[in-house]
């Protein structure tokens, strides 16, 4: 079954009680959680008590996307905050695998993000060890980027290895109703809706969720 993660950056701050409430009842499956330190990436992102909050309002999975130089720094932060999951990139850390390895000593489902102009060469050897993939379709750090057409060929390519190496492919970033047909068809697990599809639309979460799911 396919997976939707609603990406809290592009929620409404104002009213973020009701908004985890609407998204629970809507039936999102989980939480994704952007943590930007302003150096990895040119914005600044939510923070612990973002993560805080959001684990004390809702049972679903919360996943955290760590955006940020070294961020073998922050490590016990997840462990703190009950994440499920936890996405790092390599080029941020010169130790990504003691922070893979951390993440599951943690108790945490551990994931790289792989950045538009990051090869599938780049990250092989980190597919041995990781059980999710997380490909961002648009540069980094802002919601409402363009789709980059050239991941595609990325998309395809950990398509194909993944029974070889175990892991599941996630895509973030752009994620049109159209782009999630495509790919659900082709074997992406699932996709972190931000406001493309999900956040500042006329119709309820509840009938966007389900005429996606549909």
């Amino acid at each position: 079954m396919t997976e939707f993660s609603a990406s809290m950056m592009c929620a409404d701050y104002a009213n973020l009680e009701k908004e985890v409430k609407n998204l629970d009842e809507a039936g999102i499956d989980s939480y994704h959680i952007d943590i930007m330190d302003g150096n990895f990436v040119d914005n600044f992102g939510m923070g612990f008590q973002d993560m805080e909050y959001i684990r004390s309002a809702t049972e679903k999975s919360m996943e955290i996307h760590l955006m940020m130089k070294s961020p073998e720094r922050y490590l016990d932060i997840l462990s703190q905050v009950r994440a499920d999951v936890a996405y790092v990139h390599p080029e941020s850390t010169c130790a990504t695998e003691y922070v893979i390895e951390k993440m599951r000593n943690l108790g945490v489902t551990p994931g790289i993000a792989i950045n538009p102009g990051t090869s599938f060469y780049t990250v092989k050897e980190l597919l041995h060890v990781v059980d999710k993939v997380l490909v961002l379709c648009v540069n980094p750090g802002h919601a409402g980027r363009q789709f980059e057409p050239y991941v595609s060929q990325k998309i395809e390519e950990l398509l194909e290895q993944k029974s070889c190496y175990h892991y599941e492919v996630y895509l973030d970033g752009a994620c049109t109703l159209e782009r999630i047909q495509e790919y659900s068809k082709k074997g992406v697990k699932g996709f972190v809706l931000g406001t493309s599809v999900l956040f500042g639309h006329q119709e309820s979460y509840a009938e966007i969720l389900a005429a996606i799911r549909s």
